[in-house]
């Protein structure tokens, strides 16, 4: 009887066990996944603490101020002719209507001299009770300072090329006016060639800036209109700002004032703006406001 063997797997214990190479793959291993799961987490704190609501837009309104324009200073407002259609209101009424008239008339007629007094002795010539309006373009509108006088522009250059610069990079045109010439000289493109150009007082509307002080950019306004070719004897240069560079620093100045006044915007708490020309971040030119001042309406209050 022969002897029968049955297979027997033999296993070789050494080579289940981990050598060096598997033990520091697998430390690697977890620690690519703790950082990964860090960076996830912080990513995901990052996301929970942005703010997604989108910035509001800030809204610009039409400023409209009041101005007396060439009428004279007063207290109240004079009246103005009647009109033709106002002429029918002026016929002799009835005789019910008379006595009302008077009895009204009665009432208030000791308002009505204290108002005309008060005028008169402070213009000293007639009764004419004049306008009321604050000085500025003849409109109606709030209690406030026009933008002319409210803003100051200050721009920071070393020389005339860099000044004319500043001017072009916002279409300001330099511009004379007077010495018995009737039309206004323009000229732009000043930092390169200056080229002039004339217009009429009736087709101006831009907002215009003078300076009050001959000072060295004062000298370069003249010296540019020089280069272009205008007549400057005996006349006055001023600055004419585009609508677009208009708007750019009256949101340069709600934004400053909603920042350091109030988040209500009052156009007409603010007396005066300086504006002030600077190189950005993008390498062009933009207006910063470097001071506010504030309107004190009421003189008892310091």
């Amino acid at each position: 009887m022969s002897d029968k063997k049955t297979g027997v797997f033999e296993v070789d214990e050494d080579s289940m066990k981990t050598n060096k190479v598997e033990q520091v793959s697998s430390f690697l291993i977890s620690l690519v996944v703790m950082f990964g799961l860090a960076v996830a987490m912080l990513f995901l704190l990052f996301l929970l603490q942005m703010n997604w609501q989108r910035p509001q837009e800030m809204i610009l309104e039409v400023e409209q101020i009041a101005g007396r324009g060439d009428n004279a200073a007063g207290f109240e407002r004079d009246f103005d002719p009647p009109g033709a259609d106002e002429v029918e209101q002026l016929q002799e009424p009835a005789l019910e209507q008379t006595l009302q008239m008077v009895t009204d008339a009665i009432s208030a007629i000791a308002a009505s001299m204290d108002t005309i007094t008060s005028a008169t002795s402070v213009s000293g010539d007639g009764t004419g009770q004049g306008d009321s309006r604050p000085a500025g373009p003849e409109g109606e509108g709030i209690d406030g300072v026009h933008r002319a006088e409210r803003w100051e522009l200050k721009f920071s250059a070393r020389d005339r090329k860099g000044y004319a610069s500043q001017l072009d990079a916002f279409g300001i045109e330099l511009a004379a006016i007077g010495g018995g010439i009737k039309t206004i000289d323009y000229a732009s493109n000043l930092s390169k060639s200056p080229t002039a150009r004339s217009g009429t007082r009736d087709q101006e509307k831009r907002l215009v800036f003078t300076y009050m002080a001959n000072n060295a950019l004062a000298q370069y306004d003249r010296l540019l209109l020089q280069a272009a070719g205008v007549p400057l004897k005996e006349r006055t240069v001023l600055k004419f700002i585009p609508k677009p560079t208009e708007d750019q620093l009256a949101m340069a100045e709600k934004a400053y004032y909603l920042e350091k006044r109030s988040k209500d915007f009052r156009v007409g708490d603010i007396a005066k703006t300086i504006f002030e020309c600077r190189p950005g971040k993008s390498g062009k030119f933009e207006w910063v406001v470097v001071d506010q001042r504030y309107r004190n309406k009421n003189p008892s209050v310091k």
